[in-house]
């Protein structure tokens, strides 16, 4: 919805945007996304990417022949990106990338991938790293699902052998990398940010249905712990309102969205502590099926404890608000 016109999108804002979702909640229904490939990838392309990379790339979000995943996380490296170990080798007119990635999101569904790679070893560390567009089908990428606690497998590792991209296929030149992977990040964090606490209040209702059918919304008790997580889902609801309108004015809202990370990311893992406890023995037994059956709020319980590390570890974010808005010493 946010994309110019002229490359298929409606043209809205942030405000636009947070209306039209707020109005497919309000319906019960979540608003159709193109993954990754419309969310991430296309602000980089949009932002950094050439002519020639608008319209080779973003026709194929559009019309679902590309699908995408991101290839920034890599073992042992932990929260930090500029630590990255894939080389990517200028061979003629291509790029011959080595290297692993790690907690790729939908990496098992996707056929391209953006990724990160250094292709220069002697330049500084946030120098030297190329943002590129790999396909992943044939193409020396072995991709292995990895097993969630809640036995979802939307994660996988990808280990990579003289994968080949055209040199076409470096978005904003190489050793460039690290400006669009910032655009990319930026773009993950504040248009969330925005319409988050859409879906934190949609979990609210389920809870708040449950606890009616199961006879305890009459509890004052009950009654209070749900007060208080609706507080919380209405301060996001303002936070996100001021980050959507900051980035409307083409703003920088890096230190808005550290605090914002550690406040969504802490209060899912209360909510789903809470939502369990309130709901007491059912809470405990799974649904009835083949596998590995959970409701909602039991998968919320068990992978919130990965929403402080998903999108920035919590403990690096303490960090950019200790040292950028408490001036702190490192």
């Amino acid at each position: 919805m946010s994309w110019p016109e002229e490359h298929g999108g409606r043209g809205l804002g942030p405000v636009e945007t947070l209306v039209v979702e707020e109005e497919f909640a309000r319906a019960g229904l979540r608003r159709p996304q193109l993954g990754m490939g419309e969310t991430l990838l296309a602000p980089a392309l949009l932002a950094h990417g050439s002519e020639d990379q608008k319209r080779r790339f973003l026709p194929r979000i559009l019309s679902g022949e590309d699908t995408w995943c991101q290839g920034f996380s890599e073992p042992e490296t932990g929260s930090d990106l500029a630590s990255l170990r894939t080389s990517g080798t200028v061979d003629g007119d291509e790029l011959r990338i080595n290297g692993d990635k790690i907690w790729t999101s939908h990496g098992g569904q996707a056929n391209m991938m953006f990724l990160l790679c250094r292709t220069d070893r002697d330049a500084p560390r946030h120098q030297g790293i190329s943002f590129v567009l790999v396909p992943m089908t044939d193409n020396g990428i072995d991709v292995d699902p990895i097993r969630m606690a809640s036995g979802d497998r939307g994660f996988a590792q990808e280990r990579i052998t003289d994968a080949r991209a055209p040199l076409s296929n470096v978005v904003g030149g190489l050793g460039n990398g690290w400006a669009v992977a910032m655009t990319t990040l930026g773009a993950e964090r504040a248009g969330k940010a925005a319409t988050q606490y859409v879906g934190y209040r949609h979990e609210l209702d389920v809870l708040a249905e449950r606890l009616d059918k199961n006879g305890r919304l009459g509890d004052v008790i009950v009654r209070q712990r749900l007060a208080e997580l609706v507080v919380e889902v209405e301060l996001m609801r303002a936070v996100g309102s001021v980050i959507g309108a900051r980035v409307a004015e083409g703003e920088t809202v890096d230190k808005l969205l550290a605090i914002d990370k550690v406040n969504w990311s802490e209060y899912h893992c209360v909510f789903g502590s809470t939502a369990l406890e309130l709901l007491g023995a059912s809470a405990l037994t799974r649904p009835d099926g083949d596998g590995y059956q959970l409701d909602s709020l039991q998968r919320v319980f068990l992978e919130s404890r990965g929403r402080r590390i998903a999108r920035g570890s919590n403990q690096i974010q303490r960090n950019i608000i200790g040292e950028r808005i408490l001036d702190l010493p490192r």
